[in-house]
C-alpha cells in the first residue's frame, strides 16, 4: 500500500545503491580540561555509501560517538576542538561550512539515532509534536499536516495504535517503542545517511533484534548508508557490511564483516571476538581483555594496546603502527582489510 510519505511532492527519490556519501578523512578531536588535554580521535579515516552499513566498534571510550557528533556538528565547542581533517558529504567538506549550512545538512541529509532515547525525547511534549516538529522547521507543514505525517511515521516504525497514542507522552512508551520513535524521527525527512548510536542499548534481546531487523528493513526500502556504532558484536554480525574497530580514538582495523568474524587480523580485535559467549562454552570461564582502556590524557607510547596485549613486543611498546594493507599468505591485498597492528601476519596466519 501505497503511504502519503511517499506519495508527497516533497519526497525525494531513492539513492542509488553504491553512491558515495560520507568520506572521513584523517579527523582528530581533542577535549581541554583542567586535567589537560584530551586527545579523544587521532587521525580516523572511514566511508560509507548509499546502501551500505558500516559498523564501527570498539569500547567505552575509543572515539565512536565523538566522531559521529563532530560528523553531526553537536560535539560541545570547547571543550572540544576539531584540530585537523576533513568530513566530505558528497564531497563538499561541512568542517567548512557555516551554521547555517550544517542546519540544512543536518536532519535532511544526515540523521542520528541516540543511545538513550528517554533522556533524548522531551519529557513535557507528546511523541507526535517532536515527530510533527520536523515537517513544520524543515518543510513549512501546518499542525495538522504534521501531526498527519506524526502518526504516518509512527504506523511506518509499526507503534500499534499510532493515531490512539500520537498524543502520548515518552514515559508511556516501553524501551523499545521509544526507540523505535528515535528510529520514525530520525527516518522523516528520509535524509541519505543515518548514524545510529547504540541503538540497541538497555533493551533486551528480543527487543534488540526487533530494532535491528527495522533498521535493516528501512535500509532496504530507502537505500540509506547506515553507520552502526556498538560496542557489541553481536549486534552487527547480521546487518553490517564492513566494520571499522576502534581504540583510544584510532582505527586500528577494517574488513568486511564475514572475513573480520572469520580472521581477525588485530589482537584487540581477537580479543573482542573471543568475549563473546558462545553456546558451546557452557560452565567455562568467560574471556575478558586484561586491564583497562588507556586514560586520554596519558595514551602509552607505542601502540596504545600494548600494555593490555599477550603478544605486544618492545616494537610496539615504542613505534605507533600505520594502518597497514593486510594480505594473503602469498601477498595478495585483501580488499577492505586494513591493521594497525606490527603483528597483523602472525594475528592473522598464525
Amino acid at each position: 500500500m501505497t503511504t502519503a510519505l511517499e506519495t508527497t511532492p516533497k519526497a525525494k527519490e531513492r539513492l542509488v545503491p553504491g553512491t558515495p556519501l560520507l568520506e572521513v578523512r584523517d579527523l582528530h578531536v581533542e577535549f581541554k580540561t583542567r586535567d589537560g588535554i584530551a586527545k579523544a580521535v587521532n587521525g580516523v579515516n572511514y566511508s560509507v555509501a548509499a546502501g551500505e552499513t558500516l559498523a564501527v566498534l570498539g569500547e567505552s571510550g575509543s572515539g565512536k560517538s565523538v566522531t559521529a557528533q563532530t560528523i553531526m556538528g553537536i560535539l560541545d565547542m570547547p571543550p572540544g576542538r576539531v584540530t585537523a581533517g576533513e568530513i566530505l558529504y558528497r564531497g563538499q567538506d561541512m568542517l567548512k561550512m557555516s551554521g547555517e549550512e550544517r542546519r540544512k545538512i543536518r536532519g535532511r541529509k544526515i540523521a542520528m539515532i541516540f543511545q538513550d532515547a528517554l533522556s533524548s525525547l522531551n519529557p513535557v511534549l507528546s511523541v507526535g509534536y517532536q515527530l510533527g516538529e520536523m515537517f513544520r522547521v524543515h518543510e513549512g507543514a501546518s499542525k495538522k499536516e504534521a501531526k498527519a505525517k506524526a502518526i504516518e511515521l509512527m504506523d511506518r516504525v509499526r507503534i500499534p495504535a499510532a493515531a490512539q497514542r500520537v498524543g502520548d507522552y515518552p514515559h508511556q512508551f516501553s524501551g523499545g517503542m521509544r526507540q523505535r520513535i528515535m528510529i520514525a524521527m530520525a527516518l522523516a525527512l528520509q535524509p541519505d545517511l543515518i548514524i545510529a548510536d547504540e541503538p540497541t542499548t538497555a533493551l533486551d534481546v528480543t527487543v534488540q533484534a526487533q530494532v535491528m531487523d527495522l533498521l535493516a528493513e528501512l535500509q532496504a526500502e530507502y537505500h540509506m548508508g547506515l553507520i552502526l556504532i556498538t560496542h557489541d558484536l553481536g549486534v552487527v554480525a547480521d546487518v553490517a557490511d564492513k566494520i571499522a574497530v576502534m581504540y583510544a580514538g584510532r582505527i586500528v582495523e577494517t574488513a568486511p564483516v564475514h572475513d573480520l568474524y572469520a580472521s581477525p587480523a588485530h589482537p584487540y580485535t581477537k580479543g573482542l571476538l573471543r568475549s563473546i559467549p558462545r553456546l558451546d562454552q557452557k560452565g567455562e570461564e568467560l574471556y575478558a581483555i586484561k586491564g583497562l582502556p588507556p586514560n586520554l590524557y596519558k595514551v602509552p607510547a607505542g601502540c596504545a594496546f600494548n600494555p593490555r596485549c599477550d603478544v605486544a613486543t618492545d616494537l610496539c611498546r615504542t613505534e605507533i603502527p600505520a594502518l597497514h594493507q593486510v594480505t594473503d599468505r602469498d601477498g595478495a591485498e585483501l580488499a577492505g582489510r586494513k591493521s594497525a597492528c606490527h603483528l597483523w601476519k602472525e594475528t592473522l596466519h598464525g
